[in-house]
């Protein structure tokens, strides 16, 4: 009797297991399928994106993507975004952990108050500002720029302390004793005891900031709309968008989105055990 109940049991469970792999299986296609439609379109030649492979695939797509400048000045776009996306992940990563440092090891009057504070402003959307962000920038004369958005993504970033905070408060406190009576000061805990220790949350910040510009389409197209910018001073975003509503470029459309995302899928896999650590770890306290 007992050998029966040992048996269905084991059969449950093969059976769970066997439903959960079959269900997250069809849930991988689901996610995967367009990922594969954009790169099939990427190599059509003909405007048809009913077909979901092209039947005479070709590269003019990408070709064209760096030989028309005129209408898609590709490689003014991606170096616009990288500059862009790579200040802003400096600054936002610089900002963020001193930030999270101060909030995780230091107390002081208000501390409280301002993370409830800024737990509060988090609750809105960032969109709802934009206006008068925008106001700000004309009235500094820097409305004018795409480069004025590494300002607009840096200005608020500190906001985004509470995962690093909480991988800060599981490095035991007593290492900051212990170099405070060695005669090391606050700075010295914090630039040679807690960073060097925070590989994983220091990556995951880094891969956060740097995704954010490199995919921002709302706010980039705002300054672009307002500026007048030729094409040229475009970020990738906003440039692709452009030529979307034509259905001649849907094939040069699709072939820029592929090569977007190389550089972002490439990162993410080669940084992914350290994002991972990242997350689990800052996940532990808040």
């Amino acid at each position: 009797m007992a050998e029966q109940k040992h048996a269905s049991k084991r059969f449950a469970e093969k059976s769970s297991r066997v439903i959960t792999y079959v269900i997250l299986s069809i849930i991988s296609v689901i996610w995967v399928l367009p990922f594969i439609y954009l790169i099939a379109q990427s190599f059509s030649s003909t405007v048809n994106p009913s077909n979901f492979f092209p039947t005479d695939p070709t590269w003019a797509n990408y070709a064209k993507l760096f030989t028309d400048k005129d209408t898609t000045p590709f490689f003014n776009w991606w170096i616009n975004t990288f500059v862009i996306a790579l200040f802003t992940a400096a600054l936002q990563t610089i900002l963020v952990l001193m930030t999270s440092y101060a909030l995780s090891r230091l107390r002081f009057n208000g501390r409280q108050g301002i993370m409830k504070l800024i737990l509060i402003l988090g609750m809105f959307p960032g969109f709802l500002g934009m206006l008068v962000v925008f106001y700000i920038l004309q009235l500094l004369g820097l409305n004018n720029s795409i480069y004025s958005l590494i300002l607009v993504y840096t200005a608020s970033s500190a906001m985004s302390y509470y995962v690093a905070k909480g991988f800060f408060d599981t490095i035991p406190k007593s290492l900051d004793e212990a170099v405070l009576i060695d005669g090391g000061s606050k700075n010295t805990v914090f630039w040679k005891i807690i960073l060097p220790l925070s590989k994983p949350i220091i990556i995951y910040t880094i891969l956060v900031s740097f995704t954010g510009p490199w995919g921002d389409f709302m706010f980039g197209s705002y300054i672009v709309k307002n500026a007048s910018l030729p094409p040229s001073g475009y970020t990738v975003a906003v440039g692709l968008q452009g030529i979307v509503a034509d259905p001649n470029f849907y094939g040069v459309f699709c072939a820029g989105a592929v090569l977007v995302s190389i550089p972002i899928t490439a990162l993410f896999f080669w940084l992914q055990r350290y994002y991972v650590e990242g997350i689990a770890g800052g996940a532990v306290k808040g």
